[in-house]
């Protein structure tokens, strides 16, 4: 189903304004790796906001997303305080490990793999 207007709209707002927050939280940068918004998707309702988290040298992701998690609640009052007067309803907020970098970076060494063993 394709994503209106709206919709867009409200994501954009909810990405910039968490990445703001991430960075004065602190969260940006969690056990030696980078952490950044890479995607905020809205229901058609606007009630609920899945928010994808992409991860960079980072140990163990799981974990991070635990510690963010944990600050759900001073990340969402945050939010609430910033965005309140430009939507009625505050979204619940989920958050997702965004695994495209990971993904990404097995392709490459995929490709690498097979370019060696077509010089061979």
């Amino acid at each position: 189903m394709k994503e209106s207007k709206r919709q867009k709209q409200v994501a954009s707002l909810l990405a910039e304004e968490l990445n703001d927050i991430f960075q004065r939280c602190g969260l940006n940068m969690l056990d030696g790796g980078m952490v950044s918004i890479s995607s905020v998707k809205v229901t058609p309702d606007l009630l609920e906001a899945r928010v994808y988290i992409s991860f960079y040298k980072m140990p163990d992701t799981e974990e991070a997303l635990k510690k963010i998690e944990e600050k759900h609640h001073e990340i969402k009052k945050m939010l609430t305080a910033r965005i309140r007067h430009q939507l009625r309803n505050m979204p619940v907020l989920k958050f997702f490990a965004d695994d495209t970098l990971d993904y990404v970076f097995r392709m490459e060494e995929l490709f690498k793999k097979i370019e060696e063993e077509r010089k061979k």
